[in-house]
This record gives C-alpha cells, structure tokens and sequence, in this order.
C-alpha cells in the first residue's frame, strides 16, 4: 500500500481556516451606514434674450406690364441698447463768500450860511479918509467915484479849519455927473473874491482908493410902524 503526501490536504485545511477567519472578521467588523448620494444637478437652460423686430413696411403692388410684385423685407434686428449714464464726479464745495461790506457813505460837507449884507470899509489914500459901510446882497453902493456891488456873501461853516467871512464883489469906476450933463459910463476895475481874515489875498488895485471885506452878517427885520 503506497501512501501518498498529505500536502495537498493541509494546504486545503490552512484555506479553509483563512477563509473561515475572514469571514468571521467581517462578520463582526462595524459597519457604517451608507452614505447618500446626491444626484448630479441639471444645469439650467440658457435662454437667449428676444429682440424685437420691426414690423415689415407695407408697399405699394407696382402697376403696368412687366411689373414684379415686392416682397416685404424683414427689417434689420435692432439691439436694444440702453444708454449708461455716469455719475459726475463730486465737486468740492467752495467756501461761503463772506456777504458784500457796502462801503460807508462819507458825510455830506455842511453847507456854508449866506448872509444879505456885506460890510466893507473902504480908504482914500489922499486924504486917508477911511469909511465903513453896508453893502446889501446884489444893490449898488457908491463911495465917491467907485460903486461896489456885491454878488455873494457867506460865512465858513463849523467843519472848516478857520473861520471866515467871504463876499463876491465887482468894483466900477464912474465920476459922479455934473448938473446938467449925463453921467458918463462906469467901467469895471474889480471883480473877485475878497476874505475878510486876509485882505491882501485878492485886493482891489487902485491908485487913489483901495477896499476890503470886514464881515458878513443878515439884516434886520424892519420895525413895525407905530399905531396911531
């Protein structure tokens, strides 16, 4: 009787074990849930957006022999474009302007006071005979052969730096007329200005008289008659 190897038969029973200790292992290994798969999801359709197209422009048919009949053309697409408008940039606000200062009025000059009555002293440098006289605002004064009249006479006001009297004066020559004849005609030889605070300022020229202001003053209301 010839026995044969038993390799064959333990290399059988060493898989049989290995194959029963996997399978125990895996019986008794935790098992996880499964997890869920989510479904792949559809990409959302791209609609194009729709342009509007105009509405084909009615013909006239054509008329007459070998006339062909026009087809309507559909219009060009038009885009709808729609302008951007673009914010302006922000402007640094300016500083207030201080409000306009008016300028201060000046004062007006106080107007100086007329007077009616002028008061001039003339001289005679022959005789030196010297007379002092009132000559009313704009009537004649005679003093031997000169006749003063006065234009204008007034008094400086209280601003100015010095007080003064001023009168307008023209100054004729005319000889008193003798009896029975006319008087011949007068003839100017003064007409100026004359300061009463500075008589050499504008004097008269004259080789035989010579005159100067002394004030101004306003004449006197005249006295009421008496009653009987």
């Amino acid at each position: 009787m010839i026995r044969r190897p038993s390799t064959g038969v333990t290399m059988l029973a060493v898989a049989g074990s290995l194959v029963g200790g996997g399978a125990w292992a895996l019986q008794n290994a935790p098992q996880q849930p499964p997890t869920a798969q989510t479904p792949p999801t559809a990409p959302a359709p791209v609609v194009a957006p729709q342009q509007s197209r105009p509405a084909p422009v009615a013909r006239p048919a054509p008329s007459g022999p070998g006339a062909q009949p026009i087809v309507p053309q559909p219009a060009a697409p038009t885009t709808n474009t729609t302008p951007t408008t673009t914010a302006a940039p922000a402007q640094p606000q300016s500083a207030a302007k201080p409000a306009d200062v008016l300028p201060e009025k000046p004062a007006e000059p106080i107007k100086r006071a007329r007077s009616s009555v002028a008061i001039i002293q003339a001289l005679d440098k022959v005789t030196t005979e010297t007379m002092r006289f009132e000559a009313p605002v704009g009537q004649p004064i005679r003093y031997k052969t000169l006749v003063f009249t006065v234009r204008a006479c007034e008094t400086t006001a209280p601003d100015e730096d010095a007080p003064d009297s001023i009168a307008y004066v023209t100054v004729d020559t005319q000889p008193k007329a003798l009896p029975g004849r006319v008087a011949p005609p007068g003839r100017q030889i003064y007409k100026g200005w004359m300061y009463a605070s500075s008589p050499g300022l504008n004097p008269l020229e004259h080789p035989v008289y010579d005159a100067w202001l002394i004030a101004c003053k306003t004449s006197a209301p005249a006295a009421p008659a008496a009653s009987r």
